[in-house]
C-alpha cells in the first residue's frame, strides 16, 4: 500500500508539472495583444467575432479599431500605431503603397466584396434614359472598379489597356451619354435620391441599410470575370510579413465558422476570398 500511495503521489506531481507546460505549449500566443484595423460595421462585426475566438482558443487579444475612413488604416500600420488592418482589396493596396512610396504587405485574403449598381429610381437598367446621372467613387482603385461593373453590365465599354484603375477618361463607348459623378465612396449612398444610379460596394451598402440583393446588378455574377486584384485582404508592414503571432491572427480568420460570420454579417454580399 505504501509503495502504491508514493507511486500515485509521483504520478501526481508529474502530471501537475506537465500540464500547464503541455498548456502553454498548446497556446504559444497567450497574453499577446494585437490591434487590427477595419473600416465600416462589416469589418467591425466580422472581426469583433474572430476577437472573441482568438481570446477563447488562444489567449490572443485582437484589438479592433474602428476607422472612419479609407485614408487612416494604411498609414496607422506604416507608422506603427496598429499591427494590422483589414478592410482593402489588393488594387488599393497596391495603389496606396506606389503613392505612398510604402511597403505594406498582404499576408492573407479575407473576402471578396460584391459591388453593386443601386437605384432609389428604377427598378431595372433597362429604364435608365439618356444622359443619366451615375454616381461612382473618386479613389482610382473603387472607382475603377466601377466603370468596370458598369462595363459587365452592358452600359459603356472601358479601353482594355486601361485595366483596374480605368478612369471616365478611358471610357470608349457611353451610348447612354451617362453623366458620371465622382464622390468619396462613403458619400454614394447618400447621393442616391439625387442620381440615377449609384455604384458601391457590399460594405458601404450594408452600412447604408442597403441589401445586396436590392442591387440592380453585382458584378460577381460571374466570378471569373473579376479581377484578383479586388480580393480583400489582411496587411501588415512588409518586416512583419512572417510574424508568427500575425500568421496565426490569418489562421484563425481562414476557417469555416469566419466564412458563416461573413456570410450571415454581409447578407451574402461578401465571399471569403482564401478558397479557390
Amino acid at each position: 500500500m505504501k509503495k502504491l500511495i508514493t507511486l500515485l503521489t509521483t504520478f501526481l506531481i508529474t502530471f501537475l508539472s506537465w500540464t500547464p507546460l503541455a498548456y502553454a505549449a498548446d497556446q504559444p500566443f497567450t497574453g499577446e495583444i494585437v490591434s487590427v484595423g477595419v473600416v465600416g460595421d462589416l469589418g467591425k462585426e466580422i472581426w469583433d467575432y474572430v476577437a472573441e475566438k482568438a481570446a477563447q482558443e488562444e489567449s490572443i487579444q485582437i484589438k479592433v479599431e474602428l476607422l472612419t475612413d479609407y485614408n487612416q488604416p494604411n498609414e496607422a500600420v506604416n507608422n506603427g500605431s496598429l499591427d494590422l488592418n483589414a478592410f482593402q482589396h489588393v488594387a488599393f493596396l497596391d495603389d496606396w503603397n506606389a503613392s505612398n512610396k510604402a511597403t505594406l504587405t498582404n499576408i492573407g485574403y479575407t473576402f471578396v466584396t460584391e459591388m453593386g449598381i443601386f437605384s432609389d429610381s428604377l427598378v431595372g437598367l433597362e429604364e435608365l434614359e439618356d444622359g443619366a446621372s451615375v454616381a461612382i467613387p473618386n479613389d482610382p482603385t473603387n472607382g475603377g472598379r466601377a466603370l468596370l461593373a458598369l462595363e459587365l453590365a452592358g452600359l459603356i465599354e472601358v479601353a482594355d489597356e486601361a485595366g483596374i484603375l480605368a478612369t471616365v477618361d478611358d471610357i470608349t463607348a457611353n451610348p447612354k451619354h451617362l453623366d458620371f459623378i465622382e464622390i468619396d465612396a462613403h458619400q454614394v449612398a447618400l447621393s442616391l435620391p439625387d442620381v440615377d444610379l449609384g455604384v458601391l460596394g457590399t460594405g458601404l451598402a450594408t452600412d447604408a441599410g442597403l441589401a445586396i440583393d436590392d442591387a440592380l446588378f453585382v458584378d460577381t455574377e460571374d466570378l471569373s470575370k473579376l479581377d484578383q486584384a479586388y480580393r480583400n485582404v489582411i496587411v501588415s508592414r512588409e518586416e512583419d510579413a512572417e510574424n508568427p503571432l500575425f500568421l496565426k491572427v490569418v489562421e484563425l480568420f481562414q476557417q469555416e465558422d469566419v466564412a458563416k460570420v461573413i456570410n450571415q454579417a454581409s447578407n451574402g454580399g461578401a465571399i471569403p476570398a482564401w478558397k479557390e
